[in-house]
């Protein structure tokens, strides 16, 4: 007979995934697993994860086990969720954990789909390098295939930094995203300098805030009238 602690526990389980939980005896659940996201449907997984709970529950782990439903997963790899499951449920001990179970397998599942990806962005990458190389050793590059080249390599570098910047987008807040944006926004110096290139020659001293533009014409006038007026006087003493 299941504690009235798990009684409570699957009335919440089965809210939180009313399509995703079988309840297959009054101690054993399955919940259907998938990532946060998937960006293709190759590389969607879905594992089924099977609890069963002891009397001693939750003062002691259940006993898990995961299924691979769809996708591919290397065994070892499969084996490495699992110890991490085991590893949150330790931490949970004392507590209803299933939730924080589930939580934490979509999240690493959400990791793992990712370096899938990527690993094969640079799979196919590297093919596509080698086989240059090997148009560039069989046939002679023109310089109209070069540039047919630079162009798709350069849309594939625009496409990737594009992804790159949404996922970092994704990870802030409203207010970091409208100050990230800002900041991207602004004039480098180079684009400063193309829009006024007048302040290439400005005196930065000049330029500082409360400086005096002095007129050193007037000193120069000052000093000729004294040697004039000293000229005179030694003409004046001589006479005498």
């Amino acid at each position: 007979m299941a504690s009235d602690a798990l009684l409570e526990e699957f009335e919440v389980l089965e809210s939180i995934y009313p399509t995703e939980l079988s309840k297959l005896s009054e101690r054993d659940i399955q919940i259907e697993v998938e990532p946060e996201e998937v960006e293709e449907e190759d590389d969607r997984l879905l594992f089924v994860l099977s609890v069963h709970y002891p009397d001693e529950y939750p003062d002691v782990l259940p006993d898990l086990s995961l299924q691979l439903a769809e996708g591919e997963l290397e065994e070892q790899d499969i084996e490495a969720l699992l110890n991490d499951l085991r590893t949150v449920g330790e931490e949970n001990v004392g507590m209803a954990m299933t939730f924080s179970l589930v939580s934490h397998l979509r999240e690493r599942m959400t990791v793992v789909v990712r370096e899938k990806v990527e690993l094969k962005r640079k799979g196919e990458v590297e093919k596509e390098r080698l086989a240059l190389e090997a148009r560039i050793r069989g046939t002679p590059v023109t310089h109209e295939s070069f540039l047919a080249w630079k162009k798709k390599f350069d849309q594939e570098m625009a496409s990737r930094k594009a992804k790159e910047e949404e996922e970092k987008l994704k990870g802030m807040t409203p207010k970091e995203r409208e100050e990230y944006k800002k900041f991207q926004t602004r004039p480098s110096g180079r684009q400063l300098f193309e829009r006024d290139k007048t302040l290439a020659t400005m005196d930065d001293s000049l330029a500082e805030e409360g400086t005096v533009s002095v007129d050193f014409s007037q000193y120069e006038r000052r000093r000729d009238q004294d040697e004039e007026e000293e000229e005179s006087l030694v003409e004046f003493s001589d006479s005498d």
